[in-house]
């Protein structure tokens, strides 16, 4: 696998725009790949390899811009005239010890689901899975899928909202897909 470290490697920079970045999830595809219970019967190594690094750098992705709009938003609620400043991506100290807070209330809130619950709303935020590839993988119905992302989605707004009065992210309308 040794040989696939660096055409992986420079797949991952140019997806993600950032050599730190892609070395991180190659890291992190060669330790999954590593984790598996037999990876000797893959039948192509390095295009799961490269399928597990892709999904990864899909999550990075989302993550960073996730962070940008809600950066964004914060900036924007303090600006005089309510409008962002798309030119300035640079957070405050305060900016950045509050995004950790709300990160760590989230994933507080997310442990204190049930089990099912927590399970079905990871593998879909998280791994990115349909409705359907989750219950597949759970064996229950496409319905409780929906009714425990819903429950989900529910309880971590409840948190936030308590925690965190008149913020936008928390007050929004839920939307489990």
């Amino acid at each position: 696998m040794a040989q696939h470290n660096v055409p992986l490697a420079k797949y991952l920079a140019r997806k993600l725009d950032s050599p730190e970045d892609a070395a991180e999830v190659a890291q992190e595809a060669f330790l999954r790949l590593h984790r598996m219970e037999q990876p000797e019967k893959l039948s192509n190594a390095r295009a799961f390899l490269f399928q597990v690094a892709t999904n990864l750098a899909i999550d990075q992705l989302r993550r960073r811009k996730l962070h940008f709009r809600f950066l964004s938003a914060e900036k924007s609620g303090n600006d005089d005239n309510g409008l962002p400043d798309i030119n300035a991506i640079a957070a405050s100290p305060e900016q950045i010890i509050g995004a950790r807070q709300k990160l760590a209330d989230i994933y507080s809130a997310v442990e204190e689901l049930p089990f099912k619950v927590k399970q079905a709303f990871l593998l879909h935020r998280h791994n990115g899975l349909s409705y359907n590839d989750i219950a597949a993988q759970m064996e229950v119905s496409v319905s409780s899928v929906e009714k425990y992302i819903l429950q989900a989605l529910k309880h971590c707004r409840k948190k936030l909202a308590d925690r965190y009065p008149g913020d936008e992210f928390a007050s929004k309308k839920i939307n489990p897909k």
